[in-house]
């Protein structure tokens, strides 16, 4: 046995780099080692298998959790079918969202049109269920036959007294990041259609959060216990007349922005909404959250830092010591992360951190040049930071840098369990939350039990990883 040494590692590395596609190439980078210059938000690679969703589907997730709208998918059966129920978004009220409605076009609708089958469905379903509004997804097929969904939605919109809004959402149009401007854009037609009498000047509307597994209810608690109302969910738990008078807020926080910036920017635009971009994951990050909405409205409450800072403080002493065990086993292990937007990547990093855990390879489907710029400079020198994955890649990485749990959603579990890797899930369909200081403790918990897990004593990687002492290479 010998002593690995750095630029072995590093020659190793930059090997194992070159076996990837050409095309892929400027998509990889590790931290350290050179200018970054990533090549985000292209076109997946034809025959990768990305682990993107498409144009449609970016639209789906964004609104569905809008919970007494009427959400119609004009297409075939499947794009419903795949999209049905997707996100673990809790209601407090009405579970209209819960229900997966299609105009399930077929041959004959697509030879001879499907708008009398789209207009019939509206005309039906508004009558059977009263929704607030209703939502038209545009799919691949509608956009090819040529459908006008906004005159069927125009009409019906006159005929039953509430917001038909299309969605114009044809998967081929780009990728899912186009489907979030695709949502904004519908939803930007609602916002300033109500009045704002009841709305304080110390009020927010939070953006972004889509309510997994009841996290917009902690964040609420939190800016209520500031003292701030909040206006709108949006998406998460929201209600269209919420939406209707979000113009009124005073902040927006936008904890996904790759969903919901460009609503934000719209708001700005026209109402002059001032944002700002929080995060509600780790102990850091959701006390900076809640101290930078505290200074945006210390002009006005003069008493809201004090009573930010006694929140804080009451929430750490309950949290810190129930951490301390779970740290000491972990320290040391190796993390690595797969996510949607590249800005929970932020936040995942500094979690582990406090867990004392290496996060070795990053990634995320919809990040920017310079959201993976800034990536880099919390990352530790050689963590791989990776664009628009696919499953050969993140194998590949997974097996390279001897990864002890893997935090992703549902495509990335059957990668993690194939390895005999622990898998954390950060997905839409977890029923565990993750945010605020209680969701630290929740995530800390189900990685120290995914990855202290006796199970992997029978996995091979894990067997051969016991054999060779620290520091050495077999």
């Amino acid at each position: 046995m010998t002593t690995a040494t750095a630029p072995n590692v590093t020659a190793t590395a930059e090997c194992r780099d070159a076996d990837l596609l050409d095309e892929r190439k400027k998509q990889v980078h590790r931290a350290g080692q050179g200018p970054i210059d990533m090549a985000c938000n292209r076109e997946s690679l034809a025959g990768a298998v990305s682990q993107r969703a498409c144009v449609f589907c970016g639209s789906r997730v964004v609104l569905y959790p809008i919970a007494d709208a009427l959400h119609l998918v004009h297409g075939p059966i499947g794009c419903a079918a795949y999209t049905w129920d997707i996100r673990g978004a809790l209601s407090s009220g009405p579970e209209l969202h819960r229900l997966s409605f299609s105009t399930d076009l077929q041959e004959k609708d697509v030879i001879f049109g499907g708008e009398k089958k789209l207009a019939a469905a509206l005309d039906e379903l508004i009558d059977l269920h009263q929704p607030k509004a209703a939502f038209v997804y545009s799919t691949c097929i509608v956009g090819l036959i040529g459908d006008d969904l906004g005159a069927v939605c125009r009409k019906m919109s006159e005929k039953k007294g509430i917001p038909v809004i299309p969605v114009q959402s044809e998967g081929f149009k780009g990728n899912k990041r186009e489907g979030y401007l695709a949502a904004c854009k519908a939803m930007f037609q609602l916002v300033g259609t109500a009045p704002t009498d009841d709305v304080s000047p110390l009020s927010v509307n939070i953006l972004g959060d889509f309510n997994l597994a009841g996290e917009i209810w902690i964040v609420r608690g939190y800016l209520e216990r500031m003292g701030i109302q909040v206006v709108a969910n949006i998406t998460g738990d929201g209600r269209v007349d919420d939406i209707r008078r979000c113009h009124g807020a005073a902040l927006n926080l936008v904890q996904c922005s790759g969903s919901t910036m460009d609503l934000a920017k719209m708001m700005k635009e026209k109402y002059g909404t001032a944002h700002l971009r929080v995060s509600y994951l780790g102990i850091e990050d959701m006390a900076d959250s809640l101290y930078a909405v505290a200074e945006h409205f210390e002009s006005v409450d003069p008493g809201i830092v004090e009573r930010t800072r006694d929140l804080v403080r009451e929430e750490l002493a309950a949290l810190m010591p129930r951490l301390r065990d779970i740290r000491r086993d972990l320290s040391g292990k190796r993390a690595a992360i797969y996510v949607g937007g590249s800005f929970k990547a932020f936040s995942l990093i500094k979690a582990f951190r406090h867990i004392g855990m290496n996060v070795v390879l990053v990634g995320s489907q919809t990040g920017t040049q310079e959201e993976y710029q800034e990536l880099e400079t919390v990352c530790d020198p050689g963590t791989v930071i990776i664009d628009d994955a696919n499953p050969l890649e993140l194998s590949h990485y997974v097996r390279e840098l001897d990864v002890d749990v893997f935090v992703g959603g549902v495509k990335e579990r059957p990668i993690a369990h194939k390895l005999g890797v622990g898998f954390c899930d950060h997905n839409h369909e977890r029923k565990i939350a993750l945010a605020g200081f209680e969701g630290m403790y929740n995530f800390a918990r189900e990685v120290h039990a995914s990855v202290m897990s006796p199970v992997w004593r029978f996995v091979p990687r894990r067997a051969r990883r016991a054999a060779v002492p620290a520091g050495a290479d077999a």
